[in-house]
């Protein structure tokens, strides 16, 4: 395997000053990060050559929605809650497929 992990996943968690433009922050984007981090280690998914969980600055796609993109793959994903989160790491992460009701064009 060339890269180090098979996938490296970047969840915006922007955090924009009250009255500025809305921001994933402001929906919950840390909290679900947090989530996901937990849940990939809790499948044995996360560490070198699988799966890698970061936080990112603005990504500037914030109005459609808290945001996410998949490296090496370069798929960008929008989600609601965990259980979004939740159908990215076992469809996406697990098995390669990616989820179409989610991603971003």
């Amino acid at each position: 395997m060339s890269d180090f992990y098979q996938h490296h996943v970047f969840f915006c968690c922007n955090q924009r000053a009250p009255g500025e433009r809305v921001c994933c922050n402001d929906q919950g984007a840390s909290r679900v990060r947090a989530y996901a981090k937990d849940r990939v280690k809790a499948l044995g998914l996360a560490g070198e050559g699988k799966v890698r969980i970061n936080q990112a600055g603005c990504m500037d796609r914030c109005e459609q929605g808290p945001c996410i993109v998949v490296y090496p793959q370069g798929v960008w994903y929008h989600y609601v809650d965990e259980d979004d989160v939740d159908e990215i790491i076992d469809e996406h992460l697990r098995h390669g497929r990616i989820v179409e009701r989610l991603r971003l064009p």
